[in-house]
């Protein structure tokens, strides 16, 4: 199975572009990955020339004018920054030009331009962010990690659910065990 590059916002997170850039150059370099970095196309020409780098068959930019910014309401990506490279980046997957797309930018609008771009999948009501946590095994898959501040019981089903389906496949376990804590 041939695995296409990562569209990758490097506009958002802390210190972006330059850590995501230098990331995206490590990936590149140490791990065999494909990357298109998603943003503005002089800025990042500029921070991979300071790093000694340039677009290459590894590494190439999708220009992104615009940047959602950590305090946007998530609902900008939609209504009012079309072209922010989270957009653009999520954009890339839904054409089939990357295979996953990575932000350490807004949450939220991280959320919500994945939900725009991908839709969800047949009975899935809310998307949820999940983590893998380590543990002695394998790891705990744990989801909804604060994007969803108003959840139904329904949604804590469907959540159980996906988790268990994702720790199947990734641990290969047949019947993982579903649980649940509750932070406030």
């Amino acid at each position: 199975m041939t695995v296409g590059p990562i569209a990758l916002d490097a506009m958002g997170g802390d210190f972006a572009p330059l850590e995501v850039v230098k990331g995206a150059v490590r990936a590149s370099r140490d791990f065999g990955i494909d990357v298109v970095l998603v943003g503005d196309e002089s800025v990042l020409k500029a921070q991979l020339a300071g790093l000694g780098e340039k677009e290459s068959e590894r590494i190439r930019i999708r220009h992104a004018p615009e940047v959602v910014l950590m305090t946007d309401a998530p609902s900008v990506v939609i209504r009012g920054k079309r072209r922010s490279s989270i957009r653009v980046a999520s954009n890339l997957v839904k054409r089939g030009e990357a295979s996953g797309v990575v932000s350490a930018g807004n949450t939220g609008a991280t959320m919500v331009a994945a939900r725009f771009e991908f839709g969800l999948a047949q009975g899935v009501e809310r998307p949820a962010i999940a983590q893998v946590f380590p543990n002695r095994k394998h790891g705990t898959v744990v989801l909804d990690l604060g994007a969803n501040v108003d959840c139904k019981v329904g949604y804590l089903v469907q959540f159980g659910v996906m988790g268990s389906i994702y720790a199947s496949i990734v641990f290969q376990k047949r019947r993982p065990k579903v649980g649940l804590l509750s932070i406030g």
